[in-house]
């Protein structure tokens, strides 16, 4: 087993066969379907560079359409983008039911993603929350907001919501969908529990004046600006 799926959790259902007839639109369903979404993010391979996602897809009659995960297929692909790249006939990976871009199915369906939906990005033409809007899909439910960590601002909930699309935040799942990403240099306990949108990276200066009285702290000042350092 890879070593990113130690800590892959088991649930109460198979990853591998989530349709059942519990499966809706309810918050419960919400809920299920989200909890699959975080188990897809503890497959991603770990990446200094970028969050590790899992995104589901769902008819509205409650059949999974796709599903998808960070770096699942190249380098830099996202989860909400392979979970819809899927969903094209002839793709790679795609299901055996012909499910083209503008099915008649995907304006009722639901994207359920364990991180806001990219707003920009350099490694493709199009961010995430572009492709969900150019897609058809109308819901979009998602666990955390992204932190300040690599985009100083991401505004996906905002362009989703401008478009016209349903967006969900379930808080409840900030955490768990949190807990793939630990591995990331800047991201403190509080961003990865989902509290603060926009977390500061603390300056190493700062961390030392917490740790000395001040005085302490100047003559250490003192000293690397004698040095040269």
């Amino acid at each position: 087993m890879c070593p990113w799926l130690w800590p892959l959790r088991q649930c109460d259902y198979d990853i591998g066969t989530a349709e059942g007839p519990e499966a809706d639109m309810s918050s419960q369903g919400d809920a299920r379907w989200m909890r699959l979404a975080v188990e897809l993010a503890w497959l991603c391979p770990p990446s200094a560079t970028a969050y590790s996602v899992g995104a589901v897809i769902v008819a509205a009659d409650g059949t999974e359409l796709s599903r998808g995960f960070s770096r699942e297929s190249d380098p830099v692909v996202h989860a909400e983008e392979s979970a819809l790249a899927k969903l094209g006939p002839g793709a790679p990976g795609a299901p055996d039911a012909p499910y083209a871009p503008g099915d008649p199915r995907l304006p009722g369906a639901t994207i359920y993603s364990t991180l806001e939906p990219c707003s920009q990005r350099r490694s493709r033409p199009r961010s995430c929350t572009e492709l969900i809007i150019a897609s058809g899909i109308r819901r979009v439910v998602i666990a955390w907001r992204e932190p300040a960590l690599f985009v100083a601002d991401c505004q996906g909930y905002e362009l989703l919501e401008q478009a016209g699309l349903e967006v969900t935040e379930l808080p409840a799942f900030s955490e768990q969908a949190a807990a793939p990403n630990r591995h990331l240099k800047f991201l403190s306990s509080e961003r990865s529990r989902g509290v603060c949108r926009h977390a500061r990276i603390i300056r190493p200066s700062y961390r030392i004046a917490t740790l000395c009285h001040f005085s302490h702290f100047l003559v250490i000042l003192a000293l690397f600006c004698t040095t040269g350092r």
